[in-house]
């Protein structure tokens, strides 16, 4: 039975976990180029705690956890944290967000805890622009967590691509080339106006597709999914197009998730700054949690604003 209903009739049973606000990537439009001001390390849950946390959701209604960051693969032993969660009864799936670029490293130890799939963070094919919006030169090794997926039967594996007007918008059939190649699921998906960083080249992904349409006839279908993106096959294609809408098509309607963020404030929106605070700095008192969670389901909006009100930057919210 699923508690968490919020007052539109929205049923919650999907969680996004940021375990960490730190990151080994400086993308331009997650944060600035100096950086931001981290958490310390007594300011985020431990590991035990999220697990207490997850059973809660769990008790309630969620089924569905992704684990984000910043970048969740810098967090030491983050597969311990995987396995605590893979014991949890009646958490149906595990997932994660990564940038790949400590992926291969981890694939192995993190399918054997008991993960199932990944989404890996991948704007540019190209390695010079790839240093030019993520500030660092790891393509490579991004590159090789995607083998890694595959090659330890993660399914299905995703690509997400955010789309910048006069920076990535010209590799769209670069994109669907590799489609072709390998049975990726590639989502583009929109600039979204967060924090501090810099949110300039917005693209509606409605002109995307009138682009892709011109030399391809797109097919509506469906690919294993928490998420909000509308999927399409190409004939003869294995992999398949998504796109993400936030800004110019958005799916608040039909929203089915809550996030929580690395220091335990439970996000009802991605575009708020409301947030219910459940770290205490004490030990987790799970019937406080209970009502925080509902709490948070019961402030959550019916849908967000063009601009974001929240004063955090993605990499301290997972997306």
């Amino acid at each position: 039975m699923n508690n968490l209903i919020d007052n539109y009739g929205r049923r919650i049973d999907y969680l996004r976990l940021s375990v960490t606000d730190r990151c080994n990537l400086r993308c331009s439009y997650c944060m600035p180029a100096e950086g931001v001001e981290y958490k310390s390390h007594y300011d985020i849950l431990r590991y035990e705690e999220i697990r207490d946390i997850v059973e809660v959701a769990v008790d309630l209604g969620i089924n569905k956890v992704r684990l984000t960051g910043g970048e969740p693969l810098v967090r030491p032993g983050i597969e311990r944290l995987v396995e605590l969660l893979s014991a949890i009864k009646g958490l149906e799936d595990i997932s994660i967000t990564t940038n790949g670029t400590l992926f291969a490293k981890k694939a192995v130890l993190l399918k054997k805890a008991g993960l199932k799939r990944v989404n890996i963070s991948l704007d540019t094919l190209d390695r010079e622009k790839f240093i030019q919006i993520s500030r660092r030169d790891e393509f490579k090794n991004v590159m090789k967590g995607i083998e890694a997926a595959f090659e330890y039967n993660y399914y299905p594996v995703k690509i997400n691509t955010v789309i910048m007007k006069g920076i990535n918008d010209n590799e769209l059939f670069d994109f669907i080339d590799l489609i072709k190649k390998q049975p990726l699921h590639v989502r583009f998906i929109e600039l979204m106006p967060l924090g501090k960083a810099d949110n300039k080249g917005y693209l509606s992904l409605a002109r995307i597709k009138e682009m892709i349409e011109e030399k391809f006839k797109l097919i509506p279908t469906t690919v294993v999914s928490n998420g909000p993106a509308f999927y399409y096959k190409i004939a003869d294609v294995a992999g398949t197009i998504g796109f993400i809408t936030p800004m110019s098509n958005a799916f608040c309607n039909s929203c089915n998730k809550i996030r929580l963020t690395a220091d335990g404030k439970i996000k009802p929106c991605l575009f708020t700054d409301k947030e219910i605070d459940i770290n205490t700095g004490e030990k987790i008192n799970k019937e406080v949690i209970h009502q925080k969670l509902i709490e948070a389901v019961k402030t959550k909006p019916y849908t967000h604003k063009t601009k974001a009100d929240t004063q955090r930057d993605m990499n301290q919210i997972g997306g």
